[in-house]
């Protein structure tokens, strides 16, 4: 939406919220003004026409900023697509969002990494920036990326959904030494995976159960390959971010107070629902929570809670993957890696707050200022005069129960159908528009192209 549409919209002044934001909690008014927040508290120097929103007892949070997502376009898009999944995201309170690149044809080109942006314009309901995937021989593509062409690129160093597995030694160091932004790796050994899948096959046949898959990619098959990334990254001064942790023994890998914007950093990411899940949720759910990497043990799942609240995982973000129900219905080898989640992804973090593994306040500075840091995404992530207004009221106490009839997905179906969380999204605004607002969707996409600068370097 231009400027001076969203200025047409007139005021909107939030009175009386909550505001969790920058650690702290407190109460104030907001009063936005066309895309942006104009100001907080004081004397709110409001101008006609003005919308007046009575938020007493609700929260206000900065907008999720998930940075790994699937939404499977082009070439998937019988699972989802740009627009079915942002607005299941905007339905979640997530107002931006970055999507990967294993689609068909896979996004290994600048000029398809333009298409995609193209194919997001209008369309998405929430703002978006899209990775290069890196290949074993697609370096110039990679050196090429210009200001905020991507928001990473991301490096499969594990077998995964698609076929962008690099593991060549020598390519591996050539784009460590030479990416010009943030690299993003998936981090699995292949060859341990065949190994492991090797002994269950002995074990069970082709009947492989469910829970079997998080022996098969198991903890060391995750930190063969991260620690192998984290000293290729210490090795060039690249910057990493270590996607979707599962395992205790990884976190040694990273240090807490990280500097998130600088150059030559290592951080890391935890997903929702290796914070939610673990290895004895198979039993119920069966290949409706099969991903890669794999949900784990719960001590693992524990230990992950606690690495986020003292700060050695800086990020949260869902890597929502949707697939159709027949799809996940299959055998051990034929269903797919993946699941739905942006849709609940800060409900859930609200629950575990709420249980006390974390505070909400640190669930808002992984899932919402750390990324903006991370990947120097311009005006967003925080709740501050002059930055765009992407935020979310919440009811903490509204209830909201997950059913078929109420999932914005494509695809249909969540591993959390039943599942009665204690809040409730109550209003989501992406860029001043209102995206989402008592159970519905709002108003046409006012999504925009994300501003990254993922470099570091100032």
């Amino acid at each position: 939406m231009s400027s001076t549409a969203a200025q047409g919209r007139g005021d909107t002044v939030i009175r009386g919220a909550t505001l969790i934001n920058e650690g702290r909690r407190s109460e104030q008014d907001v009063l936005i003004r066309g895309e942006r927040i104009e100001q907080i508290g004081g004397s709110l120097r409001a101008r006609g026409p003005v919308t007046e929103i009575e938020a007493g007892g609700k929260w206000l949070l900065p907008g999720l900023i998930d940075d790994q997502v699937h939404f499977r376009e082009p070439g998937h898009v019988h699972k989802g697509n740009i627009a079915s999944e942002s607005a299941a995201a905007v339905a979640g309170g997530v107002t931006s969002f970055m999507d990967m690149p294993n689609v068909s044809p896979a996004t290994v080109t600048r000029e398809r990494l333009a298409a995609k942006y193209a194919a997001a314009r209008g369309r998405a309901r929430g703002n978006y920036a899209f990775y290069l995937g890196a290949t074993e021989s697609n370096l110039e593509e990679i050196q090429a990326l210009q200001g905020s062409e991507a928001c990473g690129v991301k490096v499969f160093m594990g077998p995964s959904t698609g076929d962008l597995l690099v593991e060549n030694p020598q390519a591996l160091e050539l784009i460590f030494a030479n990416c010009p932004v943030l690299i993003a790796t998936h981090c699995e050994d292949r060859t341990r995976i065949e190994e492991q899948l090797d002994r269950a096959r002995q074990a069970y046949g082709e009947n492989i159960p469910a829970a079997a898959h998080a022996e098969i990619r198991d903890a060391e098959c995750c930190y063969r390959s991260s620690s192998l990334s984290v000293s290729l990254a210490r090795k060039h001064g690249a910057k990493l971010h270590v996607l979707h942790l599962t395992t205790a023994k990884e976190l040694d890998l990273f240090e807490p107070e990280e500097d998130l914007g600088g150059a030559g950093s290592v951080t890391a990411e935890v997903c929702v629902h290796h914070l939610w899940f673990d290895q004895g949720d198979y039993e119920r759910l069966g290949h409706r929570i099969k991903c890669n990497p794999s949900i784990k043990s719960g001590a693992d799942r524990d230990a992950l809670r606690q690495a986020l609240a003292d700060g050695r995982i800086s990020v949260i973000a869902t890597d929502h993957a949707p697939h159709t129900a027949q799809e996940k219905s299959g055998d051990y080898l034929s269903a797919p890696a993946g699941l739905p989640l942006v849709q609940h992804s800060l409900l859930m973090l609200l629950d575990l707050a709420r249980a006390g593994h974390f505070t909400a306040e640190r669930a808002v500075e992984a899932a919402c200022h750390a990324p903006a840091r991370l990947y120097g995404i311009a005006d967003r992530g925080f709740l501050r005069e002059g930055y765009f207004a992407d935020c979310v009221l919440v009811d903490p106490e509204g209830g909201q129960k997950v059913s078929p009839g109420n999932l914005l997905y494509k695809c249909g179906w969540s591993p959390l159908e039943g599942h009665r969380f204690s809040a409730r999204i109550d209003t989501t605004f992406v860029n001043g528009a209102v995206a989402w607002k008592d159970g519905k969707l709002s108003g046409p996409p006012s999504g925009r192209a994300l501003v990254c600068n993922s470099r570091g370097d100032s």
